[in-house]
C-alpha cells in the first residue's frame, strides 16, 4: 500500500531531446481517498538483547529468591495426576510470547513504577501466608509477582503486550482441592437421579449407594475435578487462540467449565450400568479408568470442534488514523535509560526478596523449644477400655492425648493433637488433615459432615460434626480448634488466628479437640453423651491448653 504526501506518484521516462532546464507542467494532485486506510510505517526493530534482559530478570528473580515456595508447586505436580498438565503452562507461556517477539522489539522500555506498591503488596500477603501455613496463597501471591515484575521492569507497553501469556501462568498453581465434596454431590446426585430414571432402585447413604448387583461409593477420584481443570485450562488458552471478541471467548470458557462437569456425571452413570448390566464385571477395574479418560477425550474434541465453527481470525484490521498516531507517538518513544532500568531491577529483587528474608527472621525468632505436655488433662469420667479402632488422619503433632471413657452406658473417646513450631509437613490445618485414612484399605468413611451450634453452660459452642461409619458401626465426631484460649470450628479462622497470634505473640501453638462417640438409630443421643462431657470438663480442656501457651 502507499504512503501519499499529496502528489500523485507518477513514473516517468527522461526524455533525452528536452533540455534540463526548461520547466515542467505541473502534475494534478489527488487527495488521498478517505475509503482507503492508511497504514503507518513500520517502525525500526530495537535491540532485542536489552528486552530479553528485562523480561529474564522480571520472571526469574522472584522464581529464585521464593525457589521453595516454586519447588512446592512442582511437588503438587509430581503426586498428583490431577495437575500433571501445569508442567505445560511454563512452556506454553514463554512459547506464546516468543510468538510476539517482533511487535515486542518494536516497544519501548520504560519501567512503570506504579506496579511497585503491587509488589509489595504480593510480598506481604506471601509473608502472611508463610506465617499461617497457607500454601496455596503463598504460590498464587508468588505467580501474581511474575506479571508484576513484567510490568514493573520493562514497563506498561510490554506487559500488556503479552498480558495473556503472563496471567496463563495462574494456572499453573494447583488449586481446586476445595471443590472435590462439592463435585462429588454433583455426581452422586446426577447418577442416583439417572439410575431412578432407568428403573432400577437405589438405596443412598451420603455417597454411598447400592443397586441390585452391588454397591458403589462416588469417591475423590470421581468428582471429575481433573477433567474440569484440564478443559479450563485448554479452554482459556483455545478461547484467546481462536477468538477476538470478548463475549465469544467468555462464552466458550463457560462451556469449558460447564461441558466436563456434565459429562463427568454421564461418565458416572455409564460405568456403574455397564457394571450393572454386566453382572459387575465391566468398568469396576482398570478399564473404569481407560474408559473415563477415552470418553473426556471424546467429550473435550468435541467441543473444540464446535467452537472452531465461530472461529474468529486473530489477525487485527489496519488501524485508523488515531491509533496509527499512538503507534507512531510509542514508536518514537525512546526507551528508558540504563540506570532506570537498572534501578527498576533492583526494586524488583528487593520485593521479592522482603518476604522470605522477613519469614527467615522471624521464624528464628519464635521458635520454641519447650515441649509440649497434655498429660495434666483429668477427667471426672472413668477411664475404659477403646470402643473403636478409629484414629484422625492428621500430621503428627509436638504432643497428643488419647483416652477412652464410659459412664455407665454412655461411652466416649476423646483426642487431643497439640501442634508447635509447625513446619510444612506438620500443620494443624492442612488440606492433607482429614477425620479417615485414604486408599484402598481405608475402613472407616464418612458418611455426612455439617457445621453446628451447640449450647453449653454459659457459652456457644462451634463444632464440625461428622459421621463415620465401618463395618464395625457408626460415629459421631465432633472436633475443632482451640488457639489462643479461643475455639473455631473454621479453618480459615483458624488460619487468621494463627498467623495473629505469630505476630503478637510469636507463637504458633494450636490444638485440635476431638471428641467422638457410638452412634445407633438416634443422633440426638449420641449428642447428648458428647454434650454432657463438655459441660463438666470444658473448664480442664482449657487449662491444659493454655498450661501450654507462651506469651
Amino acid at each position: 500500500m502507499l504512503a501519499f504526501d499529496g502528489r500523485c506518484l507518477t513514473a516517468h521516462r527522461k526524455r533525452t531531446d528536452m533540455p534540463d532546464d526548461k520547466p515542467t507542467q505541473p502534475q494534478p494532485t489527488t487527495a488521498p481517498s478517505a475509503a482507503i486506510p492508511v497504514a503507518a510505517p513500520a517502525p525500526a526493530p530495537r535491540s532485542g538483547a536489552g528486552l530479553a534482559l528485562c523480561l529474564a530478570l522480571a520472571l526469574l528473580l522472584p522464581l529464585l529468591l521464593n525457589l521453595a515456595t516454586a519447588r512446592s508447586i512442582v511437588a503438587i505436580w509430581n503426586r498428583s495426576d490431577t495437575f500433571a498438565h501445569a508442567y505445560l503452562i511454563l512452556p506454553g507461556s514463554l512459547w506464546l510470547i516468543w510468538q510476539q517477539r517482533a511487535a515486542l522489539a518494536r516497544l519501548p522500555l520504560r519501567p512503570c513504577w506504579a506496579a511497585l506498591p503491587l509488589l509489595l503488596a504480593c510480598a506481604a500477603a506471601w509473608l502472611l501466608a508463610q506465617l499461617g501455613e497457607v500454601q496455596i496463597v503463598r504460590q498464587y501471591a508468588l505467580v501474581a509477582m511474575l506479571p508484576l515484575s513484567v510490568l514493573l521492569l520493562p514497563g506498561y507497553r510490554i506487559a500488556r503486550a503479552i498480558a495473556f501469556p503472563l496471567l496463563f501462568l495462574v494456572f499453573a498453581v494447583p488449586f481446586g482441592d476445595v471443590f472435590i465434596a462439592p463435585l462429588m454431590d454433583v455426581t452422586a446426585n446426577a447418577t442416583i437421579a439417572a439410575l431412578r430414571l432407568s428403573g432400577i432402585p437405589v438405596l443412598r447413604e451420603g455417597n454411598t449407594f447400592m443397586i441390585p448387583s452391588g454397591s458403589w461409593s462416588v469417591v475423590e477420584a470421581c468428582s471429575g475435578l481433573r477433567y474440569l481443570i484440564s478443559s479450563l485450562t485448554l479452554g482459556c488458552l483455545y478461547a484467546w487462540l481462536t477468538y477476538r471478541s470478548r463475549l465469544r471467548q467468555l462464552a466458550f470458557i463457560a462451556l469449558a467449565i460447564v461441558v466436563p462437569i456434565g459429562a463427568n456425571a454421564v461418565r458416572a452413570y455409564g460405568i456403574v450400568l455397564m457394571g450393572h448390566l454386566s453382572g459387575m464385571t465391566m468398568a469396576v477395574g482398570f478399564d473404569h479408568l481407560i474408559y473415563g479418560w477415552v470418553f473426556f477425550g471424546l467429550v473435550i474434541s468435541l467441543l473444540f470442534l464446535i467452537g472452531g465453527r465461530w472461529r474468529e481470525d486473530r489477525q487485527q484490521p489496519v488501524p485508523g488514523a488515531a491509533a496509527q498516531a499512538r503507534a507512531a507517538a510509542t514508536a518514537a518513544m525512546p526507551s528508558a535509560s540504563a540506570a532506570r532500568l537498572t534501578a527498576a531491577a533492583l526494586a524488583v529483587l528487593l520485593a521479592a526478596a522482603a518476604g522470605p528474608f522477613t519469614a527467615g527472621y522471624l521464624e528464628r525468632v519464635q521458635f520454641n523449644p519447650q515441649p509440649a505436655r497434655l498429660d495434666g488433662f483429668q477427667a471426672s469420667w472413668p477411664a475404659g477400655a477403646p470402643f473403636a479402632d478409629w484414629q484422625p488422619a492428621f500430621a503428627a503433632p509436638a504432643a497428643q492425648l488419647r483416652q477412652s471413657y464410659a459412664a455407665g452406658q454412655q461411652r466416649l473417646g476423646l483426642t487431643l493433637l497439640y501442634y508447635r513450631n509447625q513446619q510444612p509437613e506438620q500443620l494443624m490445618i492442612s488440606s492433607g488433615n482429614r477425620l479417615t485414612q485414604e486408599g484402598k484399605n481405608q475402613v472407616w468413611h464418612e458418611a455426612g459432615s455439617t457445621l453446628r451450634q451447640e449450647s453449653l453452660p454459659g457459652q456457644t459452642l462451634a463444632v464440625n460434626e461428622t459421621v463415620l461409619k465401618s463395618v464395625h458401626g457408626r460415629l459421631l465426631v465432633w472436633h475443632w480448634y482451640a488457639i489462643d484460649g479461643r475455639r473455631t470450628a473454621s479453618d480459615y479462622v483458624g488460619k487468621l488466628w494463627t498467623v495473629r497470634e505469630r505476630l503478637l505473640h510469636g507463637s504458633d501453638d494450636g490444638a485440635v479437640v476431638l471428641l467422638y462417640t457410638p452412634l445407633d438409630e438416634q443422633p440426638e443421643a449420641a449428642r447428648a453423651v458428647l454434650r454432657r462431657f463438655l459441660a463438666e470438663h470444658q473448664a480442664a480442656l482449657d487449662a491444659t491448653l493454655a498450661g501450654n501457651a507462651r506469651h
